[in-house]
This record gives structure tokens, sequence and C-alpha cells, in this order.
């Protein structure tokens, strides 16, 4: 039975910095491709960030990048989001995802899905 599961959220100031993790089980994590994504207005959930399975390669969502850094520790079966200079359009449930086929960035590349982490970061 493949979890994703999600720690690190909470309640941020605006400005100040969070990290999540993703600790997976069930599955040869290390062939895995990781996201994260999180729920935004006229859409179920909106790409965040991704990650190769080696870590190697990245990508980011316009609305993070220089702010937001995604990396992984294989030997950990983790993947993580570095939020950086969290401002309240950043409020929403993160998900982390886990992708077969590579590092996708949309909702149907993903084969599993964790339960969402909640961060809310205030003005």
């Amino acid at each position: 039975q493949v979890q994703l599961i999600e720690s690190g959220g909470g309640l941020a100031q605006a400005g100040a910095s969070l990290r999540l993790s993703c600790v997976a089980s069930g599955l040869t994590f290390s062939a895995y491709g990781m996201g994260w994504f999180r729920p935004a207005p006229g859409k179920e959930r909106e790409f965040v960030a991704a990650i190769s399975w080696s870590g190697a390669r990245t990508v980011g969502a316009d609305s993070v990048k220089g702010r937001f850094i995604i990396s992984r520790d294989n030997a950990k079966n983790t993947v993580y989001l570095q939020m950086n200079t969290l401002n309240p359009e950043d409020t929403a449930v993160y998900y982390c995802a886990a992708d077969v086929h590579g590092i996708g960035r949309y909702l149907k590349d993903y084969d599993y899905w964790g339960q969402g982490i909640q961060v809310t970061v205030s003005s």
C-alpha cells in the first residue's frame, strides 16, 4: 500500500519560511518523480514544483520561482518543499504526489497522492 504523508505545515507570518516534508512508503521512491500541488481559484489543484527521480532536475511554477525550493533525499524516501518569503496568497492545503513517468506538471501525470497539509500565512 502506497502512502505519502506530508508534515511541516502550520501558521506563519508573511515574509517567514516553512519547510514541508513528504515521506513515501510502499513504493520504490527513487524511481518516482515527485511534485507538490495546491488548490487554486478555478482549479482543483495547481502545480507548485516537481523534482526528477534523481534530484538532478527541478521545475517550478512562476508564482513560486525564487521563493520555493524542492529537494529530495532518496535515502530517507522524503521530498521537501522549502517555502521562503511566504505571502498570504500561499495559504492553501499542499499535496505531495508521485509520478512514475518523470517530472509532470499536471494532475493526470501523478499516480499517488498524499492527504495534504495546511499552510496558513497571515499578513
